[in-house]
């Protein structure tokens, strides 16, 4: 089942950079270790939008196999009271090489309405493999996983794209290759739950599951500053929408210069 969290995310023909010139070699200049950002999940069902869960995500610097690397968490929570409805108990992580935001490793362990997900990826930069429990799998130069893809993402200059150009990549995930991308969309004002932003607006390709449907059917706003953080994300589910703010962050790498007014 192709299935998981994707709750601020999203994926990188008119396109001008071939995956390798885009999603190779990107140095990090928007996020830095410490910084925790927390959303609010607001489901919609009858026209009337309720807060059903908690996601957040934060950063860490530290060592693995003896190479300094950004260790990147994100947790989704539902609220106990939606409980009966879906129960979600999401839990990523990421460990991204800080020379060139490639990830080294991924766990991946889920719960989401009774089903349950445990995933451990080793990712070998120089013989492009991926290691799991299922075996050794080859990969494309550059893979992502789930979750820095997102970081990742984060450090595109989508100053140099036009209104509706693909930004493609790939992504590993249950021992399959994927070809992904962001379609951009422009420049665009938001007013979410915590504020109003000068954002990005992006359309990820998504892969269909259980929670959402595929195609090109979730939005994605990010900052229109050096931080990128998505501030807003819409997507239909299976049964109603979804709706994610942004709604408190700490130790961000850049001032929030993106934000028109509070609330």
């Amino acid at each position: 089942m192709k299935k998981y969290l994707m709750l601020c995310l999203g994926i990188l023909c008119c396109v001008r950079l071939s995956a390798d010139d885009e999603f190779c070699g990107i140095r990090n200049y928007s996020f830095q270790p410490g910084e925790s950002i927390t959303y609010n999940v607001f489901y919609n069902v009858a026209g009337i939008y309720v807060n059903a869960g908690t996601a957040t995500f934060v950063t860490a610097l530290e060592q693995l196999n003896n190479r300094p690397v950004y260790h990147v968490t994100g947790t989704g929570t539902s609220n106990s009271s939606y409980d009966w409805i879906f129960k979600v108990r999401d839990k990523y992580e990421s460990f991204i090489d800080t020379a060139n935001m490639q990830p080294l490793k991924f766990i991946r362990n889920v719960n989401e309405g009774g089903y349950k997900k445990y995933e451990n990826i080793s990712f070998n930069q120089q013989a492009n493999t991926a290691i799991t429990s299922g075996g050794v799998f080859k990969v494309p130069q550059c893979v992502q996983d789930v979750l820095s893809s997102l970081y990742y993402a984060r450090n595109i200059d989508f100053n140099k794209y036009k209104v509706d150009d693909k930004i493609p990549f790939s992504m590993f995930l249950d021992n399959e290759v994927y070809s992904l991308y962001i379609r951009y969309l422009g420049k665009d004002v938001v007013k979410t739950k915590y504020g109003k932003f000068n954002t990005f607006k992006f359309k990820p390709l998504l892969l269909k599951g259980t929670i959402f449907q595929g195609g090109e059917k979730m939005t994605v706003w990010v900052t229109d500053d050096a931080n990128h953080i998505p501030v807003r994300v819409e997507s239909p589910i299976v049964v109603g929408s979804v709706k994610v703010d942004m709604m408190q962050y700490r130790n961000l790498r850049h001032p929030l210069s993106s934000m028109i007014s509070w609330k």
